[in-house]
């Protein structure tokens, strides 16, 4: 099931969250260890929205029933390549790559997918981030969490998240002029 591609929220708040463990000394030493996990959340805020504009979003917010549903989410602005990229990306490696690994080499690209780009791997659901600028090698983060076969397909335009509500409970506002109030808070779905 894909989120409503219609109304486009008016603006969108990725967040990155990679849960630590942190513990300061008495002597202020800082010990810091990851919890090795790693999820999008995205926040969506919409413009104010007639009744009709507004059904849409408020009827796949209650099919979701709460948190229990998950869902693709396409994010309207930031879900392209900023580079210069085209054709099929495939990952090039005959015997693929194990679970943790953080540089792939790729083929089928022309031009350059830029850090701070999203792609997906069509093996899984985990959507991740190319740190620097590549074409024929990629390093992501966060690393893989699922193993990628040789030639699977790497989506890097159109980037679907799969995601869910953060929450059981889903707001609308209605003011006096009829216009509804909408926001969404999601989180990844890995």
């Amino acid at each position: 099931m894909s989120f409503p591609t219609s109304p486009i929220a008016n603006s969108i708040s990725i967040t990155s969250v990679n849960p630590t463990y942190t513990s300061v000394t008495h002597s202020l030493k800082r010990q810091v260890r990851t919890r090795g996990g790693q999820r999008w959340q995205i926040e969506a805020s919409y413009p104010p929205l007639n009744r009709t504009d507004f059904a849409p979003l408020w009827a796949f917010a209650q099919k979701q029933k709460g948190q229990f549903g998950s869902f693709s989410y396409t994010p309207p602005v930031y879900s392209n390549s900023s580079g210069t990229a085209t054709g099929t990306l495939l990952v090039n490696n005959s015997g693929g790559y194990v679970a943790g690994t953080s540089t792939i080499t790729a083929d089928g690209l022309t031009g350059t997918l830029k850090a701070g780009d999203f792609i997906k791997f069509a093996g899984h659901d985990k959507v991740y981030s190319v740190v620097a600028d590549g074409s024929t090698s990629l390093i992501i983060e966060p690393p893989l969490n699922e193993a990628v076969a040789d030639n699977e397909a790497i989506t890097y335009n159109a980037v679907p998240f799969t995601m869910a509500f953060t929450s059981d409970t889903q707001n609308m506002t209605v003011g006096v002029n009829g216009f509804v109030n909408f926001s969404v808070k999601l989180i990844e779905v890995v």
